[in-house]
């Protein structure tokens, strides 16, 4: 058998910037954008920021405080601070959960590739149609999407296997910086159009008459997704994190850095649809089929400015697709090395493999085969729905209550404080969030995701 020794992030930079990295990914450049143009703008970017603080924050230092006091993968470090009892099966599930995500995740990300490839070979040119039976024709084919799924899962794997600090904190030095860069790059040039005063207005002069109970868990809802909150990454990642680290910092600048990220996002977005007078509640479609067609509108006069915008965008969604991939996929990977004693490139080799056929399963139920469906609905949406609409918040809810209420709370005080190094003024207020505030909004997301509420 493998000696296992346990690894750790070297710099409180790497820390934070591979952290980050897992929180930032598509829910922040995909699906941010969407959700705030499907709620109003400026007044669900105010309600997401403050369920960042309110909701994100706590749950991420929960999950913080349990890896890092288990120094394990995230079933084990539920099943050591549990005692073995019944609330390991949090941990379980969370590994599940991340588990499940890196296959279907995998292949939107995959999309992310096959638009960079049509934008190098001059194919994102068309009318609306063109776009539209673009995408459609693409993702329902049995060949092309399978095989950019293995390419983004292939190279995650290259990141993952070479370990924490050579792969994962050494990458993420580089694709985090890249991915910010390039963000701005585009905002600068989409806030350069004419007519994109009205988009940068729509993000920030809230209109309060739009608040409504859909909108405000609409905002919940997304801060838990955007924030990679129940899929093991957070606890997983904290499991490398030093004695020192202060992890109410770290969850603050996380949070802070997501918050910003989606914002840009958003400032990327809609100053270029607001341009050419696209509509800013497009919907999920707003990626893959609506912004090809703003990119060439809005840049008609400088057709080589449009065309690198486009290429650059979809180099941006690639990365971030590559940060939250590199996260999930370390979550499964530690705990198959921890659990089965064996190296971590064996264990990676398990994930890889494993997640590919998932996605590939997913990919081929959007169109290549009818076979593949469930109660008239893709393998594809059940996987999404199970995962994000059953999984996360039941795994939220439980990891509140175990750290509230079941995990005594000196060993909690020892963590938030580094062992009374760091004075903790907050912790009352943190320990008040997570035995009621959390589970209960938690609790409201879970309903209104089911339509109960």
């Amino acid at each position: 058998m493998a000696k296992l020794e346990r690894a750790s992030f070297s710099s409180k930079l790497g820390v934070i910037l591979a952290t980050a990295g897992s929180a930032v990914g598509l829910g922040n450049v995909w699906r941010f954008p969407y959700m705030t143009g499907e709620n109003g703008g400026a007044v669900f970017i105010l309600i997401y920021v403050l369920c960042v603080l309110l909701l994100g924050i706590p749950c991420m230092i929960s999950e913080f405080i349990i890896g890092r006091h288990a120094q394990a993968n995230t079933a084990r470090a539920f099943r050591k601070m549990s005692g073995g009892s019944a609330w390991s099966v949090i941990g379980y599930m969370g590994v599940l959960t991340g588990f499940l995500i890196t296959g279907y995740y995998a292949v939107v990300s995959g999309w992310c590739l096959q638009y960079i490839w049509a934008s190098l070979i001059g194919h994102m040119q068309g009318t609306p149609e063109y776009f539209q039976h673009y995408f459609e024709t693409f993702s329902s084919d049995p060949v092309r999407p399978v095989f950019w799924t293995g390419i983004i899962l292939l190279i995650t794997f290259l990141i993952v296997g070479h370990g924490v600090r050579d792969g994962i904190e050494r990458a993420s030095k580089i694709l985090m910086p890249t991915l910010f860069i390039l963000l701005v790059v585009i905002v600068v040039a989409a806030c350069m159009l004419p007519g994109a005063k009205e988009g940068i207005k729509f993000l920030f002069q809230p209109d309060f008459s739009m608040i409504n109970s859909r909108v405000f868990l609409s905002a919940l809802g997304q801060s838990f997704y955007s924030l990679s909150i129940a899929m093991g990454c957070l606890c997983t990642f904290a499991s490398y994190f030093s004695k020192s680290t202060n992890l109410t910092k770290s969850a603050i600048q996380i949070g802070v850095i997501d918050c910003f990220v989606a914002i840009l996002a958003g400032l990327m977005i809609f100053p270029a649809a607001f341009s050419v007078g696209v509509s800013p509640d497009s919907g999920p479609s707003l990626i893959f089929i609506t912004l090809p067609n703003v990119f060439q509108q809005a840049f008609g006069q400088w057709p080589a400015l449009g065309y690198l915008v486009s290429l650059l965008f979809y180099a941006l969604l690639s990365l971030a697709a590559l940060t939250s991939l590199i996260s999930l996929h370390e979550v499964s990977t530690a705990f198959f090395q921890e659990e089965m004693v064996i190296t971590r490139r064996k264990a990676a080799v398990i994930v890889t493999i494993s997640t590919t056929i998932i996605g590939a399963i997913c990919s081929l139920s959007l169109g290549a085969t009818g076979a593949l469906t469930f109660f008239g609905s893709t393998l594809f949406d059940w996987f999404d729905f199970v995962t994000g609409q059953i999984f996360l918040p039941v795994v939220g809810f439980l990891t509140c209550i175990f750290i509230g209420w079941f995990v005594p709370h000196r060993i909690v005080h020892d963590e938030f404080t580094n062992r009374g190094t760091l004075r903790g003024r907050f912790f009352h207020l943190y320990l008040f969030l997570v035995k009621y505030v959390c589970p209960i909004c938690i609790l409201f997301i879970f309903l209104h995701q089911l339509g109960l509420l």
